[in-house]
């Protein structure tokens, strides 16, 4: 066996959430061309919600793990 140590895994966050920018670009440019605004504005709306349902559902759980303040 390899008596190596392994190293810290590099962290892809920030390249992650342009790359989810890129990709909603492109997305939403080419339903404007096929399909016109309403398609496009629709689908970004529906983004928009599910992001905050996320961060919704993140911040429950956040305060649900969390160690509760010592007085």
């Amino acid at each position: 066996m390899d008596k190596s140590k392994l190293g810290r895994a590099p962290n892809y966050t920030n390249a992650c959430i342009v790359m989810f920018g890129v990709n909603l670009t492109w997305i939403l440019l080419f339903l404007f061309a096929i399909w016109g605004v309403i398609a496009a504005v629709f689908v970004g709306l529906a983004v928009n919600r599910w992001l905050d349902w996320l961060e919704t559902r993140r911040r429950a759980e956040e305060e649900r793990w969390s160690m509760p303040q010592r007085r």
